[in-house]
């Protein structure tokens, strides 16, 4: 390795896949990269880092911390390192995203509606039952082209085996598209000669895309349809990245006061009076959509939507009642329904799970715990979980009698060591454990995946987790052929 500060000595992590160095010598699509870092100096990349940080600033690039009371609004850490991956990996990624998410479809429109897959036991029919985010008013609404997750982001990592595994589905709000987006813009910035040297497949086209599909889901008839991007507000953590995709493809960025429902029909209001809407992107979870039918108390959403909804006058983005498909404890039998809509086996496997309403199996997890990861199955952003390594056994014996006491809504996974990318951290390359959420779009006629996607990574030394709200950061991804 190069004598020089910032990369001596960079070592990998015992037991860890590290995607740059094999131990002894630098992988081939890292070499450019490492080629560029042997020249710089520290001073230079902090620079960068610096620059970095003001592109971020001056946009108002940030995320939210609901937890903390000394101030919420937080620029999204990024680190200026590129992470790499190869065409061929990336060919393995797309495929099995896209083979997950057919199959993930065809369960969505089978459980509103005939539930075959229920019927003939490959899904438990009280895993759907218990499910909070399984929605009853959704049962036999039918959706345009049958398409429900029209918007994902896929949860990526790559084990110590240096294979790429499915760690979690999100199929209702997926967020951090605009990250992936603004990363790229600020990586051709802050190394323009690594940029133009290298052939690097194109992110831009995510909101050419999206705006695609959102026009091809507007109902029979409709001319010139009026789509729209209905967000929670200012104070939602997302909201920079509602503002920039509505932005980004032309269309109304609107709160639920600004629509209204009159005789099955949603208009949006204006200086000019009442204008017909066709699609929604809403960035807003089921429980706040409609009033009438779900939370009473809302005034994030629209009261009738889900009338206009059923009446099929308005199309949602995604459908309602998709929670029922990224539920921890369905993900488990994802690849069961791979098998079952399409007779395949699955392209990308999953993490081994254990639902912790079987006895033996939570019996096993409860024996196991120092190398397990319990979840809860229906929280986010890193909340609710427990780290079977780092354990306070006063805490411990707590949480098994909530475990004992609710199992549903439970599930455990053995503690995976993510691999590791190299990181610009306090003047020098170190590892950092790093994850990757790819965003599907899925129309009537094809599956679109942009080549790269969010790669975040978990900057506290030492740590797995990635999310943003526990300490997390981000940085560019580049797909790359090799």
């Amino acid at each position: 390795m190069s004598s020089i500060p910032i990369l001596h000595p960079y070592r990998s992590l015992p037991g860890t896949w590290d995607e740059m160095y094999d131990g002894s010598t630098v992988r081939p699509h890292y070499q450019k990269v490492f080629e560029v870092l042997q020249q710089a100096d520290v001073s230079t990349l902090q620079l960068k880092e610096h620059l970095a940080g003001k592109v971020f600033m001056n946009q108002g690039i940030t995320f939210t911390v609901y937890s903390e009371d000394e101030g919420i609004e937080r620029i999204f850490p990024f680190d200026i390192i590129p992470r790499i991956i190869t065409s061929a990996e990336w060919l393995q990624i797309e495929t099995g995203i896209k083979q997950r998410l057919k199959a993930l479809n065809l369960f969505l429109k089978d459980i509103y509606s005939t539930q075959e897959i229920i019927k003939e036991g490959v899904v438990p029919a009280d895993l759907v039952a218990s499910c909070p985010h399984y929605i009853r008013e959704a049962f036999g609404i039918p959706v345009p082209h049958d398409i429900y997750i029209h918007v994902s982001g896929i949860d990526l990592i790559k084990g110590e085996d240096g294979k790429f595994y499915v760690l979690e589905d999100n199929l209702r709000t997926p967020s951090g598209v605009s990250y992936m987006l603004e990363n790229r813009e600020v990586t051709k910035r802050i190394f323009p000669d690594l940029f133009m040297g290298t052939i690097v497949k194109r992110v831009s086209d995510y909101p050419i895309f999206l705006h695609q599909i959102l026009l091809s889901l507007a109902p029979y008839g409709a001319d010139d349809p009026t789509i729209v991007l209905l967000t929670p507000g200012v104070f939602n953590s997302a909201y920079y990245e509602h503002s920039f995709l509505a932005k980004q493809m032309g269309i109304a960025l609107v709160e639920g006061r600004d629509l209204v429902v009159d005789n099955h029909k949603v208009y949006m209001k204006t200086t000019r009076g009442l204008k017909s809407v066709d699609v929604i992107y809403r960035r807003l979870d089921d429980e706040y959509l409609d009033p009438l039918v779900f939370n009473p108390n809302s005034l994030l959403g629209v009261p009738g939507l889900m009338s206009a909804y059923r009446k099929g006058n308005v199309a949602l983005v995604n459908a309602v009642g998709n929670g029922v498909a990224d539920d921890k404890a369905v993900y488990a039998y994802v690849p069961a329904m791979i098998k079952y809509y399409l007779n395949e086996e699955p392209i990308l496997p999953n993490v081994p799970t254990y639902n912790l309403s079987d006895d033996e199996s939570r019996e096993y997890v409860f024996e196991n715990i120092d190398s397990m990861v319990i979840k809860q199955t229906n929280q986010s952003g890193g909340y609710g979980m427990i780290m079977g390594n780092k354990l306070i056994e006063e805490y411990w014996a707590k949480a098994k009698i909530d475990i004992t006491r609710d199992p549903r809504h439970y599930i455990a996974q053995p503690i995976i060591k993510l691999s590791t990318v190299p990181c610009f951290i306090d003047g020098r390359l170190q590892p950092r454990h790093v994850d990757l959420r790819p965003y599907a779009l899925c129309g009537p006629d094809e599956i679109r995946i942009v080549p790269g996607g969010l790669t975040r990574v978990a900057l506290k030394d030492g740590s797995l987790v990635v999310n943003s709200s526990q300490g997390g950061g981000s940085k560019d991804t580049w797909v790359v052929d090799f």
